[in-house]
């Protein structure tokens, strides 16, 4: 259960209609195969994420810019998503779980996972290079732990001291309290930012550290924000900075995700809850008290 989810119960995705079975951080088995599906079988383990299948013939999927199919197939808007007992995905959704993950452990991959792998190893940063991001959440935490394992030199931002201890925990090397220094300064003063993958969904805390990128750095827009991202030209030209969005990535991304998190033990922090309370997880993500993702439950 993500703060994207908003999108869908609130009405604020462009076309949605309701009803609606939110939920596109999904988990589980395959209990049935369509006619003329190969690769997939009864029984295997598989997520759905964000990206809810392609069309295949659009011009972004016939260049292979998949994420970008103009289809718009998103989970939980072309067809029901995840809190539900079952599901019925196109098997171009799917992504296949490691044995190393359980359910609980892939389902947050799907998009948080995806959304901050696939952000910054696509990026022009390189191993050693200071990332900074912004935000030790539902996304900021997962990002904490990509980024230090795939070998940078990771600060973490947030507001007050009380999560200074957990970004150590989780691999941090720097931590910035944005309510005690300021944020670019404090980030030129450890070199310049390479990235600042800005995860909270506040548009003026992603744009206190675009003066702190670095020569060619590069904000990735990665939280949602309805308010406007304030940026002067001068802070782009000087330095070569850039800013752009960054969505989470096709099912092979999120596979690819699931791999790398197995091979080097990142786990989301979650708390488990049976789907039958989803309103009452759906609040607690909402208040900000879940820690840090909650993921819904079945018997099945």
């Amino acid at each position: 259960m993500c703060h994207t989810d908003v999108s869908f119960v609130e009405g604020h995705l462009p076309g949605l209609s309701f009803p609606v079975t939110p939920g596109h951080e999904v988990a589980g088995r395959i209990d049935a195969v369509g006619a003329g599906v190969s690769r997939w079988q009864i029984g295997d383990r598989v997520t759905v994420g964000w990206s809810g299948g392609v069309c295949g013939h659009c011009d972004p999927c016939r260049s292979g810019d998949l994420v970008h199919c103009e289809a718009g197939m998103v989970t939980g808007a072309a067809f029901p998503g995840g809190y539900a007992d079952a599901i019925i995905a196109p098997a171009t959704a799917l992504a296949r779980i490691p044995d190393e993950l359980s359910a609980v452990d892939a389902a947050p991959m799907a998009c948080a996972g995806v959304t901050m792998f696939n952000s910054l190893r696509r990026s022009g940063a390189r191993p050693g290079d200071l990332v900074a991001i912004v935000g030790l959440g539902g996304l900021g935490h997962l990002g904490v732990q990509f980024a230090a394992k795939m070998g940078f030199r990771v600060a973490v931002i947030a507001r007050g001291q009380g999560k200074a201890a957990l970004a150590a925990e989780l691999g941090a090397h720097h931590y910035i309290d944005s309510t005690a220094s300021d944020v670019s300064a404090e980030l030129h003063r450890l070199g310049g930012a390479r990235v600042v993958q800005a995860t909270a969904a506040n548009s003026d805390a992603m744009a206190a550290a675009i003066g702190g990128l670095g020569n060619h750095g590069e904000l990735l827009v990665l939280g949602i924000d309805t308010e406007p991202l304030k940026v002067t030209p001068l802070q782009l030209i000087n330095g070569s900075r850039t800013v752009h969005g960054h969505p989470g990535g096709t099912p092979m991304d999120v596979e690819q995700t699931m791999r790398f998190a197995a091979l080097h033990g990142i786990r989301a922090m979650t708390e488990e809850v049976p789907l039958e309370e989803a309103a009452k997880a759906y609040e607690r993500m909402l208040a900000g008290h879940a820690r840090f993702r909650m993921v819904l439950t079945t018997s099945r």
